[in-house]
């Protein structure tokens, strides 16, 4: 996906990016590429692979929510940013929380926050299981199956909040979760499934409410 692509099928979800935000994209990409040469934050590295599979696969999930309305974001294992870091690029009235476990990559993550001048936004070395406060949205892109992350996120959650899991293929994952203990605590309230432009992979963004 080269820049023009990535700006045309950004129209297909309502996002007409501004020059300061494609110019930020560019120097998180160029920071990416930099770190990752001592740190390993991604194998995904080339430029068209980064737009495709991190810069606008982590926007996908607009397809679900109007960030326009949300307050608080706390992306979970976000690694080096993703959704976390490019929502906040383009939504800028987000509060963002980001957790990571791991140190080089909150490393990085202040780095790119710094460079940036992002405000309202900040990377925390713990584990998401450590962090006491709720969000309006909490976002897990590919951390892991959904009994385990809600082992992870659920405390986060108030009766308003919604989770929201960027998956890959999530049919085999519904099996195990309909076994375990947040089956009668949880809602799916929806699933929605794309195919990611140009390579066509599957894709499902899984929203889960408290049950009430």
């Amino acid at each position: 996906m080269n820049i023009n692509d990535f700006i045309n099928y950004l129209k297909d979800l309502n996002i007409n990016p501004t020059k300061d935000q494609l110019d930020k994209l560019d120097k998180y990409y160029k920071l990416l590429v930099e770190t990752n040469k001592i740190t390993n934050l991604t194998r995904i590295i080339e430029e068209k692979e980064v737009y495709l599979k991190h810069f606008y696969d982590s926007l996908t999930i607009t397809k679900c929510i109007d960030l326009n309305k949300v307050d608080t974001l706390c992306d979970i294992g976000t690694g080096a940013g993703f959704p976390g870091i490019v929502l906040k690029i383009f939504y800028d009235n987000l509060n963002i929380t980001l957790i990571e476990s791991n140190n080089k990559k909150v490393s990085f993550l202040n780095k790119v926050i710094k460079e940036l001048n992002l405000n309202n936004i900040k990377a925390l070395n713990i584990r998401a299981e450590e962090d006491n406060n709720t969000y309006d949205v909490i976002t897990a892109r590919a951390v892991a199956n959904l009994s385990k992350l809600l082992t992870y996120s659920y405390h986060l959650l108030n009766n308003n909040s919604k989770l929201i899991a960027m998956k890959a293929n999530i049919d085999h994952e519904l099996e195990d979760f309909n076994k375990s203990k947040f089956k009668n605590k949880v809602i799916i309230e929806d699933i929605i499934k794309f195919k990611l432009p140009i390579e066509d992979s599957n894709r499902s963004l899984v929203v889960i409410s408290k049950d009430k």
